[in-house]
């Protein structure tokens, strides 16, 4: 296999090109296949490049599509247009080339006939995509192609333009012409052909985690229940403006999918803030904003290139989000594609999204670069043929590291602090346990559990017989010593004996304790074990002390103030009754 790559200059140079790869490998090839990248959506320049491979290469396969820009010999090629020449020489090596039509409605059948196409083909052993992806989910596509073979590598790319906020967009082939909405899949395989495939982020997590708390299919709505744009206009300074989706580019969303992780940007924002993704993203998913890490990104291509070097590849394609061109520079990007080239010839083009099956699912990456190398025949190369080379990172890249360690270091902090004043906030000083407010909740949250699933639970509120004697008699300190020694002893019964117990302090000397899934009887027994041990217990300057217990638990269609009424009354009968005693109402 060998890949001849042509900067295209004009039409005629352009035929020589093609007449010497004609007069050097047409007879002696098993195929020849073309592939073209051009930054242009100008249809009478493809049309021409196309019918010019046709003309001097009759027998020879093409595909191609609008591009962010191509990748010529391992670097960002300042060509606009970019052409490929895979020369496939193994006399077993096989390749098919079909286009489907390319919308929300037909995605779902597009997989399944791939699917069925792959069943139906067992010499096939990867599949190459291009595809108009914007303004489109590619999820259900995705999803459906994990029940395809799974020895099957499955990579591509979406279609892009050289101007970021356009949508314009196309792909092209010899056996579909051009089309706005389309996929083209070039099925690859054989006794004695061989595919590595891979991908590399050096994206990094970045500040606090966001729920999302609500979404519909590719439409983003709600992080944290407040719309999802808010988090780019807060903490980026972000407008909703036409310059959005290059603003964003460089900070995707990153979450855990399918056990990988999967970056995910925003393609634009709707009025009312929520942001339209190019894949599904479900509720419930905890993602947090990321950034590019340059010494994160080349240690990684270190080591994806020294695996591919081991395989020997002899053709390598790279599909690379235009995000990441945008994140190093027209100056910088090549740093990270030009090992590869290394290893072997290396060609592709920057993308709208990207593809890779990985653990037989097919993810949709974003800000990602996938590599896919193939060789026929057995390996020819060792690793020690890969050279990295040193790149040396600018002063920029230095301060963009270094302020994203003081964000994460800041987010830990803050949201230690936030523990703390929230702990501060729902439990009483004293005892620790929950405050009265938080106690009320909880057992608001009970009441309505019980309605939902007829689910038993009880609350026993208990106080300190003669409290106040203890305060005028002994003073407030000795009174927060009785307090503290009382929490301390309910702590320990509730560890032993009721590990679901919620505890809180309702009053001065009173504390509540709300006992999910107990009836009566349950809270009866918890109720005589608490006023027994009280009884024994030595609370130090007051002596001894004893409490008066009320339980009750909740009737159907009882409300919580309803609860609060009966556990107080019992509580009172409790007292009036004699104290250090337990009342069930």
């Amino acid at each position: 296999m060998k890949l001849i790559q042509i900067e295209y200059k004009d039409e005629m140079s352009f035929k020589e090109e093609l007449k010497r790869i004609r007069e050097n490998y047409a007879a002696v090839s098993k195929a020849i296949f073309f592939q073209v990248y051009t930054n242009s959506v100008d249809l009478a320049q493809i049309n021409m490049v196309c019918n010019s491979i046709a003309s001097v290469l009759p027998n020879a396969d093409y595909v191609g599509c609008s591009a962010n820009g191509s990748i010529y010999e391992g670097r960002l090629s300042s060509s606009e247009i970019v052409v490929t020449c895979t020369i496939f020489e193994n006399p077993t090596t096989k390749l098919e080339i079909v286009q489907y039509n390319l919308t929300d409605e037909s995605a779902g059948g597009v997989a399944n006939a791939l699917v069925r196409l792959i069943e139906s083909n067992p010499w096939i052993k990867g599949v190459a995509l291009l595809a108009t992806i914007r303004g489109m989910s590619m999820s259900n596509f995705s999803d459906l192609l994990y029940s395809a073979r799974a020895s099957v590598h499955i990579f591509g790319g979406g279609a892009f333009n050289v101007d970021l906020n356009s949508d314009s967009a196309c792909v092209f082939s010899k056996v579909g012409g051009i089309s706005e909405h389309a996929v083209v899949l070039v099925l690859l395989g054989g006794d004695d052909f061989y595919i590595e495939t891979t991908h590399i982020s050096g994206w990094k997590p970045l500040g606090r985690e966001f729920k999302v708390t609500r979404a519909s299919g590719s439409l983003l709505q709600e992080l944290d229940n407040k719309p999802a744009f808010g988090i780019y206009h807060r903490y980026l300074a972000i407008q909703n403006d036409k310059r959005f989706f290059n603003n964003t580019l460089e900070f995707p969303f990153f979450y855990k999918k399918n056990g990988i992780d999967i970056l995910r940007a925003p393609v634009s924002c709707t009025a009312d803030g929520s942001l339209v993704m190019t894949s599904d993203i479900e509720e419930s998913v905890v993602a947090r904003m990321a950034y590019g890490d340059p010494e994160t990104i080349l240690n990684s291509v270190y080591r994806d290139c020294q695996k591919l070097a081991e395989f020997s590849p002899q053709v390598i394609q790279v599909f690379s989000c235009a995000g990441r061109r945008t994140f190093w520079g027209d100056s910088e990007i090549s740093d990270e594609t030009l090992p590869f080239q290394s290893i072997a010839p290396t060609a592709g083009f920057y993308t709208s999204g990207e593809f890779l099956r990985t653990g037989g699912f097919v993810n949709q990456h974003n800000v990602t670069l996938v590599v896919a190398a193939m060789r026929e025949g057995a390996p020819c190369k060792s690793a020690a043929d890969f050279n990295m080379g040193q790149y040396a990172l600018s002063g920029r890249v230095s301060m963009i590291s270094r302020l994203a360690n003081f964000i994460e270091a800041a987010t830990a902090e803050l949201a230690s602090a936030n523990v703390s004043v929230a702990s501060l906030a729902n439990n009483d000083a004293l005892t620790k346990f929950l405050n009265r407010i938080e106690i009320q909740k909880k057992v608001q949250q009970e009441v309505e559990n019980t309605q939902l699933s007829r689910t038993p639970f009880s609350v026993l509120q208990f106080g300190i017989d003669n409290f106040r004697e203890v305060n005028e008699s002994f003073g407030t300190i000795a009174g927060d010593e009785v307090l503290t020694i009382v929490s301390d002893t309910i702590r320990k019964i509730v560890r032993e004996y009721a590990p679901l117990a919620i505890v809180g302090r309702f009053s001065g000397d009173e504390f509540m304790l709300v006992l999910p899934g107990y009836n009566e009887i349950k809270a009866l027994a918890l109720a005589e074990n608490i006023r027994s041990t009280m009884s024994r217990v030595n609370v130090g300057t007051a002596g001894k002390i004893t409490v008066s217990v009320g339980i009750t638990e909740c009737k159907p269609r009882q409300t919580a103030e309803m609860v609060y009424a009966r556990v107080s009354k019992a509580l009172g009968n409790a007292k009036q009754g004699g104290k250090n005693r337990v009342v069930m109402l």
